[in-house]
């Protein structure tokens, strides 16, 4: 049964489990090829500055996660611009990935070690399996 997982970009690959890869950072990392993610979706990353708070330790794990979760449903700047088409952050976005996954193995992807708990690709996954999306 096709399902949503997370990993490390710098786990060994494995096409059959992982399915489709998508790299959800706001930036790539120098050395980090291309080919070990099939999509690149930055704006499913944290913003630099809460990403840079929580890793200077100015704020927690939980304070991160509440704002992390916050970001992803905040009004695009496009929302601005368009009186009857809401976007809602990235909820479409969230919304094709909780299908994709129905559908498919798909696997969102950091650069943390695989065995870090305080990933927001963790997070990622609780918002888009939750029935808020």
């Amino acid at each position: 049964m096709p399902a949503l997982r997370t990993a490390s970009v710098w786990s060994p690959i494995d096409r059959k489990c992982d399915g489709l890869r998508i790299l959800v950072t706001r930036y790539t990392v120098r050395g980090c090829r291309s080919t070990r993610y099939d999509a690149w979706m930055p704006n499913l990353g944290p913003s630099e500055p809460l990403l840079k708070a929580f890793q200077a330790k100015r704020i927690g794990w939980e304070e991160f996660s509440r704002r992390y979760k916050a970001e992803l449903f905040e009004p695009a700047p496009m929302d601005r611009k368009n009186a009857r088409i809401k976007n809602h952050g990235q909820k479409f976005t969230l919304r094709l990935l909780k299908e994709l996954a129905r559908r498919q193995p798909v696997t969102l992807m950091c650069h943390c070690a695989e065995e870090e708990p305080c990933c927001h690709r963790h997070l990622l996954k609780e918002v888009i399996e939750s029935s808020r999306v």
